[in-house]
């Protein structure tokens, strides 16, 4: 590119090839936010590959693709996908693995891409908030509050890595707390989240 300057002669517009290299590397610097943004982390492959569960695919897709393959219940077991429906707030839903079974209305979930973009989280509280206890209302825990989420976020329910048909693995021994250490009413608080999450870390 060049530039007409007040004596009639031409000259580059940028000057110096020096100019030329700091524009690009200005450029390459206000964009690497974006490709960082880009490459984050998604629900779905960390799913996958956590869970051994291999199905692609937007979340929201999960449990359709699921069909016919793969066992689908509302019962959390340890290693089953919990699969979100696609809503106003997650547009292409979200897929998330059982790490532990507190009781039938708790679980802990290990998941990605939930509180921030790309990050990863072990051991986040997820409680069943839906009045037929079958896991079509999930509130998940928000790191950035340090509290459950105050949205209740619409749910298939949980896939197993079991075949159509086949009964799902049972709860690992010592994986699901004793009824009488289990909190009494499903965690609708910060303060019942927090005993329900000292229970399973005793």
């Amino acid at each position: 590119m060049w530039s007409q300057s007040r004596s009639g002669s031409r000259r580059p517009l940028l000057g110096k090839p020096g100019n030329l290299i700091a524009l690009l590397s200005a450029i390459a610097a206000l964009l690497a936010p974006l490709a960082a943004e880009a490459h984050v982390l998604q629900c779905v492959p960390y799913a996958r590959r956590v869970s051994g569960i291999d199905i692609r695919g937007n979340a929201r897709t999960w449990w359709s693709q699921a069909e016919g393959v793969y066992a689908r219940g509302d019962a959390p077991r340890v290693g089953a996908v919990l699969a979100f429906k696609a809503s106003g707030a997650m547009p292409y839903g979200h897929v998330a693995t059982v790490a532990r079974v507190i009781d039938d209305r708790h679980v802990l979930l290990d998941h990605a891409n939930w509180s921030r973009p790309g990050m990863i989280e072990h051991g986040a509280m997820a409680v069943d908030v839906s009045d037929a206890g079958d896991w079509s209302e999930v509130r998940v825990w928000y790191a950035p509050s340090g509290s459950l989420g105050l949205r209740a976020n619409p749910a298939y329910g949980f896939i197993y890595d079991a075949p159509a048909g086949e009964a799902p693995g049972q709860i690992a021994d010592g994986t699901q707390l004793a009824a009488n250490d289990a909190a009494p009413l499903v965690a609708q608080t910060d303060s019942d989240a927090r005993m329900v999450l000292a229970l399973a870390r005793r």
